[in-house]
C-alpha cells in the first residue's frame, strides 16, 4: 500500500481519538490536514465525511455502551441536521474548489477560535431550552458539510453552553452526527461522484480503530486542556492554508 494510504490512517486515527474524547474535531482535522496535501476542498470534504459514516457508527456505539446518549437530544437533531448538511453538501459542490478554499481555512480557523473561546468559559448545568435545539442542529448541519467540519465544535459546545450535562452531549452528537455524516455523504456522492473518494479508506480504517478508544477516553481526560490544543492545531493549520 501507498505511503499516502497509512499516512490516511494515521490522519482518522489520531483525528478520532480526539473526536471521541471531545465529540468534536475530527472532520477538522481531517479536512485540514486534506487541505495541506493539495486535495480540493469539496473532495476533502466528502471523503472526511465518507469516512465519518463508519467512524461516526463506531463512535455512536461506543457512546450507547458507555451510556452517554440522551435520546431526547438525538430526536432533535438529527432531521435538522440532516437538512442543513445536504444544503451545505449541495452548495460547495457546485462551487470552484481554487474560489472558496481560501474562505474554507477561514471558516476552518473561526472554529478553531471559537473552539478556544468556549474553552475558558465556565460550564454551569442548567435546564434547556428545546426550541433552539433544531436550529442549533441545522446550521451545525450546514457548516459542517460545506466547511469539511463543524458539527461537533457548533453543536457540542453550543448545547454545552446552554446548560446540558458535557458527557451527554459528547455521546449524543457524536451518535447524531451518523446520520447527518451519512445525507453529507450521499449528496457529495451524487454531485461528485465516486472516482475521487477512494482515499477515504485509509481515514476510515484510522478512524474505526479509535473509536472505542475515544468513548473511553471521554470519562477520564480533562476536557479544557484537550480543547484548547485542538483549536491551537486548527488555527494554526488554517492560518498557514490562507496565508
Amino acid at each position: 500500500m501507498s505511503a499516502d494510504f497509512w499516512m490516511f490512517v494515521v490522519i482518522g486515527f489520531f483525528a478520532q481519538v480526539i473526536d471521541g474524547a471531545l465529540g468534536m474535531a475530527f472532520g477538522l482535522l481531517s479536512t485540514t490536514s486534506l487541505l495541506a496535501v493539495g486535495v480540493p476542498p469539496a473532495t476533502a470534504s466528502a471523503m472526511t465525511h465518507i469516512a465519518e459514516i463508519f467512524t461516526t457508527a463506531a463512535s455512536g456505539a461506543s457512546h450507547t455502551y458507555h451510556r452517554n446518549i440522551d435520546w431526547r437530544l438525538v430526536v432533535r437533531l438529527a432531521p435538522a441536521g440532516m437538512i442543513g448538511g445536504a444544503l451545505g453538501a449541495y452548495g460547495v459542490s457546485n462551487v470552484d474548489g481554487d474560489m472558496i478554499e481560501p474562505f474554507v481555512s477561514a471558516y476552518l480557523a473561526l472554529v478553531g477560535i471559537y473552539i478556544l473561546f468556549k474553552a475558558f468559559r465556565p460550564l454551569w448545568l442548567r435546564e434547556v431550552r428545546d426550541w433552539a435545539v433544531p436550529f442549533i442542529g441545522l446550521g451545525g448541519g450546514a457548516l459542517d458539510a460545506a466547511g469539511g467540519g463543524g458539527w461537533g465544535p457548533i453543536v457540542t459546545t453550543s448545547l454545552i453552553g446552554r446548560g446540558h450535562e458535557p458527557k451527554k452531549v459528547i455521546g449524543s452528537t457524536s451518535l447524531t452526527e451518523f446520520v447527518v455524516t451519512l445525507t453529507i455523504s450521499a449528496t457529495f456522492v451524487l454531485t461528485l461522484g465516486w472516482s475521487d473518494l477512494g482515499s477515504a479508506v485509509g481515514l476510515i480504517l484510522g478512524g474505526v480503530l479509535a473509536a472505542p478508544v475515544g468513548a473511553l477516553l471521554v470519562k477520564r481526560l480533562p476536557v479544557r486542556p484537550l480543547m484548547i490544543a485542538v483549536s491551537l492545531v486548527i488555527i494554526a493549520t488554517s492560518a498557514i492554508r490562507i496565508f
